[in-house]
């Protein structure tokens, strides 16, 4: 990597860059379909996102993915043989439904002649889903398909340890009584420790949240910042829960269990309660504490993406039109969570637009710090110019459009699931407040970060 973020002078400059006021409406045709039209997003849904070991902990992950699919068949009014492809996004797997989206999809009644398969991509494994789908229409494969996605982290695998397993399997193959008591002898109590799920870096081996810290600090977003964010996070949730715009959540039955019908993770306490809590981190002068962070978090999500004349065709009225993504990658330790403030200008020059031109953000918040060190980034001329080589800054994301319905800090984040949240409550907020363009973007483990533009839909 060709420079430090731990430099000082990144965030110490404070002049902001004003853009032109004129509209681009010059957007690419790139995204569209073999034919030429546009792809479009009909609707999205979700089940309620619930904090982990809460009225989801008796399932298994194909459970919730299931009732996102199902679900969206309700809402939209598809029949189950009308959907041409699933693809379904998930981090830490459920090995007996190692291809959940073929075991969701099976379990809610759809035909077993209707292809299936799943995509990992850390944080915006549902991203890669859309594009999936995306890609199967654009080459004329399908046309019809749901983006989805899942995460359970209420029961994640947990391994014995790699001494332990090498002699359980070596055991298995053996027919010799005598063998197999031998290598029962060798096992020692050192070998029976299981091997825990981390939520760490492989190439690194440092946990996001240290990632976090370390980014707070390199471009000077304060503990006060984050806070103020976190409590903004909850607050907007909040007003949008009781106000219903949350209209993408499902009411859920869990079997056996409760009737759920809108996200536990949202707290608003007094502001004052978040200064008390000590540092989750980096002890103990870390400024990325339990609250603003983002929470485990079970749940599952879906969306309707077709061709144009295919949803008219069909009698749907589309929400949105998926106009350009792009995929960045950085430096997994310095870099971790910076691709927001990558993904966003490459996906703007791609569009035809610029940073002013956007209505609605919608922006994955990992950790407050996360996304502030993002948003500070895009402002910054040093960081835009001489570390990622753009002519000139981004500029600053307007607080009033950004995340006006809650975040992942309050809604919750099940890694597998929120890319396409963002999207569907981008596409809901663009009709809410009758505006055109909206811009999602997210960071993910490995350095890897996406962004879209989306349009309102003309009619909508």
């Amino acid at each position: 990597m060709a420079h430090n973020l731990g430099l000082s002078k990144i965030l110490r400059q404070s002049t902001r860059f004003i853009l032109p006021a004129t509209r681009s409406l010059s957007v690419s045709a790139n995204q569209q379909a073999a034919n030429g039209e546009n792809i479009v997003l009909v609707d999205g849904v979700r089940t309620p996102f619930l904090t982990s070991f809460s009225s989801y902990k008796d399932l298994m992950p194909h459970d919730l993915g299931k009732e996102a699919l199902a679900g969206l068949l309700r809402k939209t009014g598809m029949g189950a043989d009308e959907i041409d492809y699933v693809v379904m996004g998930s981090v830490i797997q459920e090995v007996k439904t190692a291809n959940i989206a073929r075991e969701a999809m099976l379990s809610c009644g759809m035909p077993a002649s209707t292809p299936a398969h799943s995509v990992t991509m850390a944080c915006i494994s549902s991203n890669a889903a859309i594009t999936s789908v995306m890609g199967l229409i654009r080459c004329g494969q399908i046309d019809t398909g749901i983006a989805s996605g899942v995460e359970f982290m209420s029961d994640v695998p947990i391994r014995f340890s790699r001494a332990l397993r090498k002699k359980l399997l070596t055991m298995n193959r053996l027919k010799d009584k005598m063998k197999m008591l031998k290598v029962i002898a060798s096992i020692r109590p050192k070998h029976i420790a299981p091997e825990l799920p981390a939520i760490a870096e492989f190439s690194t081996g440092e946990v996001m949240g240290h990632s976090s810290d370390r980014l707070a600090a390199a471009f000077n977003v304060s503990r006060v910042e984050q806070d103020d964010f976190a409590y903004r996070s909850h607050s907007l949730a909040q007003a949008a829960q009781q106000a219903g715009h949350l209209s993408d959540v499902l009411s859920f039955k869990v079997p056996g269990g409760d009737l759920v019908s809108q996200d536990n993770g949202i707290k608003v306490a007094g502001r004052e309660k978040l200064d008390k809590l000590k540092a989750a981190f980096i002890k103990p002068h870390g400024t990325v504490t339990a609250a603003n962070s983002s929470f485990l978090t079970d749940g599952a999500s879906a969306c309707l993406l077709m061709t144009e004349s295919k949803a008219l065709e069909r009698g749907l009225k589309p929400k949105a039109i998926l106009r350009e993504f792009a995929y960045r990658s950085q430096d997994p330790k310095d870099q971790l969570l910076l691709g927001p403030a990558y993904s966003t200008p490459k996906v703007l020059e791609k569009a035809g637009l610029k940073l002013s031109d956007i209505d609605v953000f919608e922006l994955h918040e990992a950790f407050a710090g996360q996304i502030l060190a993002n948003i500070k980034a895009m402002d910054s001329d040093y960081f835009c110019k001489d570390v990622m080589g753009l002519k000139e800054k981004v500029g600053e994301v307007p607080e009033d459009k950004l995340n006006l319905w809650g975040g992942s800090l309050s809604i919750g984040h099940p890694f597998g699931a929120t890319g396409v949240r963002l999207l569907t409550t981008a596409a809901n907020r663009l009709i809410h407040e009758d505006k055109q363009f909206g811009l999602i973007a997210a960071c993910a483990a490995g350095g890897l970060g996406h962004a879209m533009v989306v349009e309102r839909y003309p009619s909508s």
